[in-house]
């Protein structure tokens, strides 16, 4: 099984290559996904993090309301570490069951798709490494235009994850999204194909 950790920055477009790699037929682990799935209501993380943050974060069906969450820890780094602790080990227990599951199905090429895969430490889980990349000027306006947010807010978001430039320093790939999709799309092809070219050598010499 030959891993892709995708990962990249807020408003960059590395959902968009997701979708990509998906259609190319890549089998994709979202950690956004996954997150989800760990704080459904009732779940150990819901109660974990209700028990922290309180009930006003839950919206009238009982799940979490990401937006109000996302207030509570974008200007408050221990409620943002706090809330680190409860989801990313089992984030990532997650993660190891669904790729130990895909290894013994035989597959092929699994992308990780995880937003904060430097952040958090995970890069080690791949065999290579794609940056999504944008110029921050981009960024900032794509992430205004599409949630709304004043430029402030923007800002806020942005700086709370790795800067992308530090990102692409340690990638070994970097999809420039700065273009339009045909120009993405033609990047994303390009090394697909020698990724399945590289696990065909590998399979034949096995």
């Amino acid at each position: 099984m030959y891993v892709i950790g995708l990962t990249g920055g807020i408003a960059s477009g590395k959902s968009t290559v997701s979708k990509m790699l998906a259609e190319l037929g890549a089998f994709i682990l979202d950690a956004d996904k996954i997150a989800h799935e760990v704080m459904e209501p009732q779940k150990p993380a819901w109660h974990d993090i209700i028990n922290y943050f309180g009930e006003e974060i839950l919206l009238s069906d009982q799940t979490i309301n990401r937006n109000k969450l996302g207030e509570k820890i974008f200007n408050n780094e221990n409620a943002r570490k706090k809330l680190e602790a409860i989801m990313h080990p089992r984030i990532k227990q997650r993660i190891f069951e669904k790729m130990t599951c895909f290894a013994q199905c035989d597959g092929k090429c699994l992308v990780l798709d995880v937003p904060l895969l430097y952040e958090v430490g995970w890069q080690d889980m791949a065999d290579e490494i794609w940056v999504v990349y944008v110029d921050q000027d981009v960024q900032i306006h794509r992430l205004m235009e599409r949630s709304g947010l004043s430029l402030e807010q923007a800002m806020v978001r942005i700086k709370s994850q790795m800067d992308l430039v530090e990102k692409a320093k340690y990638a070994n790939v970097i999809i420039d999204n700065n273009r339009d999709l045909n120009n993405t799309r033609s990047q994303v092809l390009t090394r697909w194909e020698q990724v399945i070219k590289l696990i065909a050598e590998v399979r034949n010499l096995e």
